[in-house]
C-alpha cells in the first residue's frame, strides 16, 4: 500500500511539473494577462484608480511597432455607411462580404477579407428607435455569418452560427434598435470558422446614436475629434500574407501577432485638435488583452464601456482591453502646442502617433454627469446560473462542455432577469493560477457586473457589458434582463478558443 503511495505520488509531481514546463514552452507559466508573460504581453500588471487597469506600463521610448520597418501614414478613417432609405425612423443598408487584396507591406500584396471593399468594413450608424434592414451580400468563396455584437435583437437576427450566409446569396436581418448609444461592432461567427474570418479582416463599427447622448457637451464630429480606433494584432509572413495556420501555441493562447494595425495600418499617425478628443477604441484582436496607454503618461478619461456610456467619466492613466471589448476615452490635447505628438501604447509599445494641429475645436470641459445607469437590485433576479470555464488546447470547456449545434444548453423565460455567475477554473499548478483569462461574451442583451470575487467592480466596469475578462480563478457575477426571444450564444471570445468548442447555446421564449 505504501508503495502505491509512494509511486502515485511521484506520478503526481511528474504530471505538476511536466505541465509547468509545458505552460513555460507556451508562453510562460503567467498565462494570458498582461504581465504575466506570453510573448508580446510583457510589462507590469497592477490596479490603478481606475478599476481594470495597468500600472506598469513604461515607456514608449525604447520599444517601437517597427518590425516591418513602415514609415508613419496617416490613419484610415471608416466611412459610414449611407442609409439607402430617406424616410426618418427607417434605415437600410447594404454590406457585401468580398475578397480584396491591401498593401500592408510596400510592394507586397496581401489576400484579405473585407466588407464593401478589401479590409473590414463601412460604420454603420443608427439612432435609438430607428427600425433597421440591412442586406448582406455574400461574394466569397465559403459560407459566413454575420453577428451584431452587443446589439439586443432577437435570436433570428443575432446573426450567429446558424444563419449560415451561403456564396452568393443575401441574408435580410430587420430590427428595431431599442437601446441607448453605444459603440458595438459587427463581425462573423460561422461555427469553426471565426477566427480565420475575423483575423483575415471582416469587422467593422455599428454606432448607436440617442437623443439623451446629443445633449451631452461631448466631441461629436466623427473623424475629426471623435475617432473610431479598430486595434488588431497580425502575423504577416515574408510575402506579405496573414499567416493563419495555427500552431499548438495559436490554439493554446489564441493566435497573437506581432504587428499591431489600427483600423488596417501599421503606425499610422492622427491629426487631433487641441481640445478634447473622443476615440471609440475595439479591440478586434483574436486573443490578445492590450494595456492601453499614452506615451507620456498623461491621464485620460473613460466615458464609455461596451453598450453604452458611463454614469460619470473616470480617469485613468491606463486601460486594459480584452478581445471584443470596447471604450470610449476622452483624451485632453489642449496642453499641446501645434506640432507636438504623443503616442498611443500597449505595454510600452508604440504604436501609433497623435499629432497635434493648432485648430481649437470641441467642449471645453468633460461633463460631470453622463447618463443614468439603473441601480441593481439582486431581489429582481429570478434565478442564478453557473458558467465555469475550463481546460487547455482543444479541450476548452464551459460547463464541462463543447459546443453542439443540436443541444440546447440553457433556457430562459423571455424578460427575466438573472444572475450569471461566471468563473475561471484556471489550472492552480503548484499554488499557482496558471490557467488563461478568458473574455466571456453572452449574445442578445447587456449585463451590469455585480462583483468580482465578491468586491464592487472597478468604476470604468459599472456601465453596461456584454464581455466580460475573467482573469483565472477568478468568479465574476453579472445581471440582465432579456428582452428579446430566440437562440443564442455565450463563448469565450478568444476566437481560438471559441473555434474549438469553448461555446453554449441558449433559448429565450415566452
Amino acid at each position: 500500500m505504501k508503495k502505491v503511495l509512494i509511486a502515485a505520488m511521484i506520478i503526481l509531481v511528474l504530471v505538476i511539473a511536466g505541465g509547468w514546463f509545458f505552460m513555460r514552452s507556451m508562453g510562460g507559466a503567467g498565462g494570458n494577462m498582461p504581465g504575466q508573460g506570453g510573448g508580446m504581453m510583457n510589462g507590469g500588471m497592477g490596479m490603478g484608480d481606475g478599476g481594470m487597469m495597468g500600472g506598469g506600463s513604461g515607456s514608449g521610448e525604447d520599444m517601437r511597432n517597427d518590425s516591418l520597418g513602415e514609415a508613419d501614414k496617416p490613419l484610415p478613417i471608416p466611412p459610414i455607411l449611407e442609409d439607402e432609405n430617406p424616410d426618418p425612423g427607417k434605415a437600410e443598408y447594404t454590406l457585401v462580404a468580398k475578397q480584396g487584396s491591401m498593401e500592408f507591406l510596400e510592394g507586397k500584396a496581401t489576400d484579405t477579407f473585407g466588407y464593401n471593399g478589401n479590409y473590414l468594413g463601412p460604420v454603420i450608424r443608427v439612432k435609438k428607435g430607428d427600425n433597421v434592414s440591412v442586406k448582406v451580400k455574400n461574394e466569397l468563396d465559403e459560407a459566413t455569418t454575420l453577428h451584431w455584437h452587443g446589439l439586443e435583437v432577437d435570436g433570428e437576427d443575432d446573426g450567429g452560427p446558424h444563419s449560415g450566409i451561403q456564396p452568393g446569396t443575401t441574408w435580410n436581418p430587420e430590427f428595431t434598435i431599442e437601446q441607448h448609444a453605444a459603440t458595438l461592432w459587427y463581425h462573423p461567427h460561422l461555427l469553426h470558422e471565426t477566427g480565420e474570418h475575423v483575423y483575415k479582416g471582416l469587422a467593422g463599427l455599428f454606432l448607436i446614436d440617442d437623443e439623451e447622448s446629443e445633449k451631452l457637451d461631448l466631441p461629436d464630429e466623427y473623424g475629426v475629434n471623435d475617432i473610431p480606433l479598430i486595434v488588431q494584432d497580425k502575423q504577416l509572413d515574408e510575402n506579405g500574407q496573414f499567416e493563419y495556420d495555427l500552431s499548438m501555441h495559436d490554439v493554446m493562447m489564441g493566435l497573437q501577432g506581432d504587428t499591431i494595425m489600427v483600423n488596417g495600418a501599421i503606425n499610422p499617425y492622427v491629426e487631433v485638435p487641441k481640445g478634447k478628443v473622443r476615440f471609440r477604441l475595439l479591440n478586434g484582436s483574436n486573443a490578445r488583452i492590450y494595456q492601453f496607454a499614452l506615451s507620456n503618461g498623461q491621464e485620460f478619461h473613460q466615458i464609455g464601456t461596451d453598450g453604452g456610456l458611463l454614469e460619470e467619466p473616470v480617469k485613468m492613466n491606463s486601460l486594459m482591453l480584452s478581445s471584443a471589448e470596447r471604450a470610449e476615452l476622452i483624451v485632453d490635447f489642449s496642453g499641446y502646442e501645434e506640432g507636438e505628438t504623443v503616442e498611443l501604447t500597449d505595454q510600452g509599445m508604440a504604436f501609433m502617433k497623435f499629432v497635434v494641429s493648432g485648430e481649437e475645436l470641441g467642449p471645453k470641459e468633460i461633463p460631470s454627469q453622463l447618463v443614468d445607469i439603473p441601480v441593481v437590485n439582486e431581489s429582481m433576479a429570478v434565478r442564478t446560473r453557473e458558467f465555469v470555464m475550463s481546460g487547455m488546447g482543444r479541450n476548452v470547456t464551459i460547463n464541462g462542455k463543447q459546443m453542439d449545434m443540436d443541444r440546447i444548453d440553457e433556457q430562459l423565460k423571455l424578460h427575466d432577469t438573472e444572475i450569471w455567475e461566471i468563473s475561471n477554473e484556471g489550472m492552480g499548478m503548484m499554488g499557482n493560477n496558471m490557467g488563461m483569462a478568458h473574455p466571456f461574451h453572452g449574445h442578445g442583451t447587456q449585463f451590469l457586473i455585480l462583483d468580482r470575487d465578491g468586491n464592487p467592480p472597478p468604476p470604468n466596469e459599472r456601465g453596461w457589458k456584454d464581455t466580460i475578462l475573467v482573469e483565472p480563478g477568478e468568479k465574476v457575477r453579472a445581471i440582465a434582463t432579456f428582452d428579446h426571444k430566440g437562440l443564442f450564444m455565450y463563448h469565450c471570445h478568444i476566437l481560438e478558443h471559441e473555434d474549438a468548442g469553448m461555446m453554449g447555446q441558449f433559448t429565450v421564449e415566452e
